[in-house]
């Protein structure tokens, strides 16, 4: 097994941890560091550690020659759960910032790239990641760890206006696969 996959299963592993931390009582008690809790503390360090698995097995797989068919099928999933996750838990904790109707938007964007890519693939073809898939991607990392933290010691309007531009660049990535891949999935139908 490669160091890339490894690190993949790691941050797949550490999701259901990240879960159980949302609901473990005892711990939900205030640890007086950006008013964090327990809980809340250790799911978002847990989700930095996740989200540089990311960037490190990427890098790893690439530099190294470690790109496998495994890694190919389960990063993008393991991505995909981790952020997904992440959403739900801010929801759960500060529904008036993140609603559920921007999760859902995640969500279904989410699905349908996939499926848009599943399409591709049977088609011979492989999308390649969109620009702007990039800035939805670091603006999301951005607002979760902002908003997973409290905002740290910044206005939350910071976190807020980050996560409206991950919202938006969702939304336009979404519709830029769909339009870019019109033919394949017209194609499919």
């Amino acid at each position: 097994m490669t160091t890339a996959n490894k690190l993949t299963i790691s941050r797949v592993l550490m999701i259901p941890v990240m879960i159980v931390f949302i609901y473990i009582e005892p711990l939900k008690e205030p640890i007086g560091f950006l008013n964090l809790n327990i809980n809340q503390f250790i799911f978002a360090i847990l989700f930095i550690i996740a989200s540089l698995t990311d960037l490190l097995d990427g890098y790893i797989a690439r530099k190294y020659h470690q790109i496998t068919t495994f890694g190919k099928f389960l990063d993008p999933i393991a991505d995909k759960v981790l952020v997904m996750v992440a959403f739900l838990y801010l929801m759960m904790i500060t529904p008036d910032r993140v609603p559920l109707w921007a999760v859902m938007i995640v969500i279904i964007r989410e699905f349908a790239v996939t499926g848009i890519r599943l399409i591709a693939v049977e088609h011979g073809n492989v999308i390649a990641a969109s620009p702007y898939g990039k800035i939805k991607t670091a603006s999301t990392m951005v607002a979760l760890i902002l908003m997973l933290f409290n905002d740290f010691w910044l206005p939350p309007v910071i976190g807020n206006v980050i996560f409206w531009i991950a919202i938006l660049f969702t939304l336009i990535s979404g519709i830029d696969y769909l339009l870019k891949n019109k033919k394949v999935i017209l194609e499919s139908i």
